[in-house]
């Protein structure tokens, strides 16, 4: 079956995984995602992931989810600028999620990054996805 957004199906794959308290996922590998994930494990709302390669070509990734104290640490994740949709920010307009709390993942002219590296890189993009 094809995925017409992998990104949103990478984010609803987290979100599942985390309400049935599951301690790996696994999805199918992109740079794209691989990106994302390593933003993710830098700001801390992951543990790690890891690219698996298969003899057929194909790649997949195993994220290992982030739990404190029984809890996810991702409270809420959600996807911004959809494939129908495309959601853009200059650098003076980058919104603040929960006053601070949480990040904006952004697709910058220098790669991923968070917003607040977004906005000491002085670079706008597209909003992927905000995270709390």
């Amino acid at each position: 079956m094809a995925v017409n957004d992998p990104i949103g199906d990478m984010i609803t794959r987290i979100r599942n995984a985390q309400m049935r308290k599951k301690n790996k996922v696994s999805m199918p590998g992109s740079k794209m995602r691989e990106r994302l994930l390593e933003v993710l494990k830098t700001e801390g709302y992951i543990r790690d992931y890891a690219t698996v390669a298969h003899a057929n070509g194909r790649s997949e990734i195993e994220v290992e989810l982030k739990y404190f104290d029984g809890a996810p640490v991702i409270r809420e994740i959600a996807r911004v600028s959809k494939p129908g949709r495309r959601v853009y920010a200059s650098v003076k307009a980058l919104p603040r999620v929960h006053n601070g709390l949480g990040i904006s993942i952004l697709s910058t002219p220098k790669g991923l990054m968070a917003d607040h590296e977004a906005r000491d890189a002085n670079v706008g993009g597209e909003i992927i996805c905000t995270v709390f």
